[in-house]
């Protein structure tokens, strides 16, 4: 098969499209056919080396959807169409997993659409409910609105009854307003702190500054969940509300109740652009720079 392979860790020119060993199915795998992989700010982290030492070379991406080439795991079949977490790397033709960190992709979901399911969807779903325990009626507060995890948030917040505030930049406003959010911060105009208060989950995909911006928002009792960097625990200690950084698991129940909110279009996926996978350098490129609208998807195969 030809992957996405590693040999070093560096820029995005150590990306190399090449041929590379099939991998093989264990007992309680699936093989996949890769039709496409979502591209996420870890694989650009993991390239450069930012996760320390991994054996190398190395195959990135750490989710897909794709059609079982071949089953070695309960409920799954050749030619099921599945998506979710791919534990021999994304960025390949062939892809082997485990046949409990998939799900079987609706007819009513795409596979650009199931391809950004297992980290970005997953992440912003598993912060907000299994982390911080949003519930209907409290308020909301989602960082980096616009991004591929944040415009899950956004509408997970809202589908679940709760009050929903995002931040982003002037030029996604319509765009978060549009996902359902009931307000929308400027952050280049407006200081958050003085804009949002009494918020019961604050829903943190950013990182740093934008952590520290968010820590006056909270009521006494509420909960900031952290993705990108270390939660406030002295903050949270001192004015009484909760924190956790949240490591995204692999959870087909999830993926399945996700997959549902979308083939019913209760959900919308953004989607910025399909990248062939010959391209991956570019896509890099694009989703180091930031400001990426939603979900970067590379195209593997048809």
């Amino acid at each position: 098969m030809k992957a996405v392979v590693v040999h070093e860790t560096g820029g995005p020119e150590v990306l190399r499209w090449e041929e590379f060993p099939d991998p093989e199915p264990d007992d309680g795998e699936v093989l996949v056919r890769v039709h496409c992989a979502g591209v996420n700010p870890a694989d650009w982290k993991r390239r450069s080396g930012g996760y320390g030492s991994a054996d190398l070379p190395q195959v990135l991406g750490f989710e897909m959807s794709g059609t079982v080439a071949e089953s070695r795991a309960d409920g799954f079949a050749e030619g099921d169409e599945v998506f979710g977490y791919a534990a021999s790397g994304g960025y390949a033709e062939l892809v082997t997993t485990p046949g409990t960190v998939i799900a079987k992709k609706p007819e009513g979901v795409t596979h650009e659409q199931a391809s950004t399911i297992q980290v970005a969807a997953q992440t912003a779903w598993q912060s907000l409910f299994q982390v911080a325990g949003l519930e209907s009626g409290q308020t909301a507060l989602i960082s980096g609105g616009a991004g591929g995890v944040g415009h899950y948030g956004v509408q997970f917040a809202k589908h679940a009854g709760a009050r929903t505030i995002a931040t982003g930049s002037a030029r996604n406003r319509d765009f978060v307003l549009g996902l359902g959010a009931d307000e929308y911060v400027d952050y280049a105009e407006q200081d958050v702190a003085e804009a949002v208060s009494e918020v019961d989950v604050a829903f943190d995909t950013v990182g740093g500054e934008v952590t520290e911006s968010l820590v006056p928002t909270l009521r006494e009792g509420g909960f900031l969940v952290v993705i990108a960097g270390a939660p406030p625990e002295d903050a949270a200690k001192e004015r009484g509300f909760r924190t956790a950084l949240h490591v995204t698991e692999p959870n087909p129940d999830h993926l399945r109740r996700i997959a549902d909110l979308i083939a019913s279009g209760d959900v919308r996926v953004e989607i910025a652009e399909v990248i062939p996978i010959a391209e991956v350098r570019r896509a890099h490129e694009v989703s180091e720079a930031g400001h990426v609208r939603g979900k970067l998807v590379l195209s593997v195969s048809g």
